[in-house]
């Protein structure tokens, strides 16, 4: 029997294992999942909202043992409280648009006709989350699917192993039914092969670009829609007349917080030459003043990696833009606890450029380029050259140069004077090799459903 293990970034233990389900066994949960769907979509929409805020108020009342797994799992430190702010918002605010979001549109009640749009559930949704933030992600469509009507199958990464049990132990005990939202744990091969049976009508996938490519080749011939959220190296952009201060405080918690392991985080900042000096003195003293250590220590502010090996990334993209003629700013001997491994000290590189893999691929770590622009149109041409667009970061007064530079970025959202956000009123989208398709707000509902017209004539004469 195949095990899956969270290995611990905090000392390389095994964490926690689970048996992987065989294919029958996994085939079955769906057959669960499929044979539940319609009972559930016929349940009132406003009974399964409230079930939904239910299974979210209970994993509240978890929180003592959900925000240490989160530390033993994936490093991020007690400190910061674990993931509730994010996913309360995002769960009260699909909530609260549910209703008119799946509102049926009347393009005619009269006499002769009925014409109108209605949404439907899709059926069986599949959710594969990712270990970065394993909790907000997993609930920007897990909530609106099941209040539309779908049923979940939830596959949580191997690093948050435990998520998914936790999401469904808080759900079911709200009064979800347990066939209605099922955790899986199941290894490569078997959820390709569910995929490629065409075993789920929509799936949403969270992770790598490559993850996202074999989703599309699982998926090919099915016709199973596809949800996409892949890698990232979203730019910030200071211009002449930022606010200082509040650029260096917003960048570089977007660079460095959960130790750059964000999939919005900022990697590369582009800054005006007027301010490109003192921001790089302000920013190195602010990421000098991380406490890196063990997570489930109160006073840690940057606990270690997910997993040595990504940090074994960072260090290699860093060592070779360093080669290359790149600047390490921070001094490493204020982080003694790096150790080589999965704990890894923050760093600023200046004097880079495109030709640094640095400045191209994603990082995901707590570590970040600065250059020197003169220029609105040289900062947007950086910016563009990227196979990645989930968001970009403006820093100005000036709103309408902020939307007008941001009609021309190729990217998901456009951030002015603030990044590493996700508002769940605005559609989560991504451009290029960062995915397709589109999580929260209305969209993300119209996403999770699919239209069916009713032309109803009412004579025949």
């Amino acid at each position: 029997m195949a095990m899956i293990q969270c290995i611990s970034p905090i000392d390389g233990s095994v964490y926690a294992e689970r048996a992987a389900l065989s294919l029958d066994a996994a085939k079955e949960a769906v057959l669960r999942a499929r044979k539940a769907q319609k009972a559930w979509a016929k349940r009132p929409l406003e009974e399964r909202v409230q079930l939904v805020l239910k299974g979210a108020a209970r994993l509240n009342e978890m929180s003592d043992t959900v925000v240490p797994e989160l530390a033993w799992q994936m490093g991020r430190p007690i400190k910061y409280g674990g993931e509730y702010k994010g996913f309360n918002e995002r769960s009260n605010y699909v909530a609260s648009i549910a209703a008119d979001a799946l509102a049926p549109v009347v393009v005619e009640e009269s006499e002769r006709f009925e014409r109108r749009i209605e949404r439907e559930a899709h059926g069986v949704v599949f959710v594969v989350a990712p270990w970065n933030y394993p909790y907000m992600t997993a609930i920007n469509t897990i909530a609106p699917a099941l209040m539309a009507g779908n049923t979940v199958v939830l596959k949580h990464a191997s690093q948050t192993l435990l998520v998914g049990e936790r999401l469904v132990q808080a759900f079911t005990e709200a009064g979800v039914p347990e066939d209605v939202f099922q955790n899986v744990f199941l290894d490569h091969e078997t959820t390709s092969a569910l995929i490629a049976a065409g075993s789920f009508n929509f799936v949403n996938f969270t992770g790598s670009v490559e993850g996202g490519r074999s989703m599309e080749r699982a998926a090919a011939g099915t016709f199973t829609g596809l949800g996409l959220e892949l890698g990232g190296k979203d730019p910030g952009y200071v211009m002449e007349d930022a606010d200082l201060e509040a650029a260096v405080d917003t960048l570089m918690d977007g660079a460095t917080y959960n130790s750059g392991q964000c999939c919005c985080g900022i990697e590369r900042i582009y800054v005006h030459e007027s301010l490109y000096d003192a921001f790089v003195e302000k920013s190195v003293a602010w990421v000098s003043n991380y406490k890196l250590g063990n997570p489930l220590d109160p006073e840690t502010s940057l606990g270690p990696m997910a997993n040595k090996r990504f940090a074994k990334v960072v260090r290699e993209q860093i060592a070779d833009a360093v080669s290359k003629g790149a600047k390490a700013l921070v001094d490493p001997k204020l982080f003694p606890r790096d150790d080589g491994g999965a704990y890894l000290a923050p760093q600023v590189l200046v004097d880079v450029d495109h030709s640094m893999a640095f400045m191209r691929e994603e990082t995901f770590g707590p570590a970040v380029g600065i250059m020197k622009v003169k220029s609105d149109e040289e900062a947007l041409a950086l910016m563009n050259d990227s196979q990645y667009g989930l968001t970009a970061s403006l820093w100005t007064k000036d709103a309408e140069r902020a939307g007008r530079l941001g009609r021309e970025i190729e990217t998901g959202t456009v951030f002015m004077n603030r990044a590493d956000y996700l508002d769940p009123a605005l559609c989560w989208t991504g451009v290029k090799e960062t995915g397709r398709g589109g999580s929260l707000s209305i969209i993300g509902f119209q996403n999770l459903t699919r239209p069916k017209s009713y032309h109803l004539k009412k004579v025949t004469a």
